[in-house]
């Protein structure tokens, strides 16, 4: 039996594996900047701030797992001027240098700390690969597989979808070819931000009813895992010499310093301890779907 038989033998199977991983995901917890991956799609909006596209989620690529990986990042301005725009090593489980120093700054119990927690905070990402269906403003697209990057409150959506909350509402496995939904995005500029509120998925239907197109489809896919494998990571002492450069913070200095910093002291200086891991304070979650504005301060980083 094939591989794409295989899948389409288990298709039942799917959602319940699926839902697992992402209850896994769901618990709170606490790219190369090489120009931009052409394999990405990114939905068009107006000078309003509005856009419309139809993708279909699809399933996980070959010899891959899940059909989504989970990306943290942080970006942020330190007081030098300088960025820092690099992927948090909480990624994979492995402890980080700027979650550590925000979890030292919310722990001093000061309120001006704890803002510069919200600025320095994690942002949260997934991945998937996306059949592009309705794509009004680059018909091109239409019918081709891209990497589609997106937050929690899209992916909250999908999760939705698959663990309805209501008795009569059947679960529906929207990475499937067959049992599948199309994603309708709908994308509204609300007080100077995406809101993705009014997106919703179609009913539940085969992608195509031809299983040769599908399986070519399925064979179009890119791999996921390349997002979180180790050498995609700067290593733990890597971004704490970035960190200190980019918030100005000395060697020398304790942790006794931030309990005892200024309420309008920019950035308490500080060292991070390396004896142990420690957890980012869970506000530090947020969602963020500012994938346009990270771009650009990523060419001002570069």
């Amino acid at each position: 039996m094939s591989n794409f038989a295989a899948m389409k033998s288990s298709s039942n199977e799917s959602l319940t594996k699926l839902t697992e991983e992402l209850n896994k995901v769901s618990k709170p917890q606490f790219q190369n900047n090489n120009g931009p991956d052409e394999r990405i799609w990114k939905p068009t909006v107006d000078k309003a701030g509005n856009g419309y596209a139809v993708i279909r989620f699809l399933p996980s690529p070959a010899n891959e797992d899940v059909p989504f990986v989970r990306v943290w990042d942080h970006g942020f301005q330190g007081p030098t001027g300088q960025w820092f725009i690099e992927k948090s090593l909480t990624t994979i489980g492995q402890k980080d240098p700027v979650s550590e120093y925000n979890t030292m700054l919310w722990n001093s119990g000061i309120e001006s700390n704890k803002d510069l927690v919200r600025k320095y905070k994690r942002r949260l990402s997934f991945y998937s690969n996306i059949l592009v269906v309705k794509d009004s403003s680059n018909p091109e697209n239409e019918g081709k597989v891209f990497l589609y990057k997106y937050g929690k409150k899209i992916f909250d959506k999908l999760n939705d979808l698959m663990n309805p909350q209501f008795q009569d509402e059947t679960p529906v496995n929207p990475f499937d070819l067959w049992t599948g939904a199309n994603f309708k995005l709908k994308i509204r500029q609300v007080e100077g931000y995406r809101n993705y509120d009014k997106s919703d998925f179609d009913n539940a239907a085969p992608l195509y009813d031809d299983d040769a197109k599908l399986e070519s489809v399925w064979n179009s896919e890119y791999s996921l895992q390349e997002f979180i494998a180790p050498d995609q990571f700067k290593t733990y002492d890597e971004l704490k010499t970035k960190l200190y450069r980019v918030l100005a913070l000395g060697e020398t200095n304790t942790t006794d310093q931030v309990a005892s910093a200024p309420v309008a002291q920019e950035a308490p200086a500080v060292s991070i301890p390396t004896q142990a891991a420690v957890s980012e304070p869970a506000m530090a979650t947020a969602d963020s779907e500012d994938d346009d504005a990270m771009a650009f301060f990523q060419k001002l980083a570069q």
